[in-house]
């Protein structure tokens, strides 16, 4: 075998071995994975938790919640967890002792979202999550406070 064709056998392996795993990482970035942050969220009318691990949440969550049917004045951060999902796969989260989530990756965006208050299901639904909406599910609390879960697909 010449010099030459061993150089070209070599390039052509060296060509296709590059081929699949860059068609390898496309594949798996096109997988359908999906990274989520749920948020424990307390709603209230009163300035201040009495819980000092609480914290107020973000402007940006805040100003959503402001003008949706929500009524509270103040929303409290009470846990946060971030993580990834893959399509066609289910994640427990527990939010709190009391709160658990699990969440379940269809494909397309689309999630299926159940929520657990003391070990009972509250609620489940079934909707698309695109980066930049939120999708909040909860319940009533005691003194006519409320919580609930906001989950959002994010991109770090």
């Amino acid at each position: 075998m010449s010099m030459t064709r061993k150089f070209n056998s070599s390039l052509l392996l060296w060509l296709c071995a590059s081929a699949f795993f860059l068609s390898a990482v496309a594949a798996r970035s096109e997988s359908g994975d999906m990274k989520l942050h749920a948020q424990l969220i307390w709603g209230t009318n009163e300035p201040k938790s009495p819980d000092p691990k609480h914290k107020l949440v973000g402007k940006e969550l805040e100003k959503k919640l402001k003008n949706s049917p929500f009524k509270w004045e103040y929303y409290f951060e009470v846990s946060d967890e971030k993580f990834n999902l893959p399509l066609q796969k289910e994640k427990t989260v527990n939010m709190s002792k009391d709160c658990a989530i699990a969440v379940r990756n269809l494909g397309g965006s689309v999630v299926e979202f159940r929520l657990f208050g003391k070990g009972k299901l509250v609620n489940k639904i079934t909707q698309p999550l695109p980066k930049g909406q939120i999708l909040v599910e909860g319940g009533n609390a005691d003194n006519a406070t409320a919580w609930f879960v906001v989950l959002k697909s994010i991109d770090d």
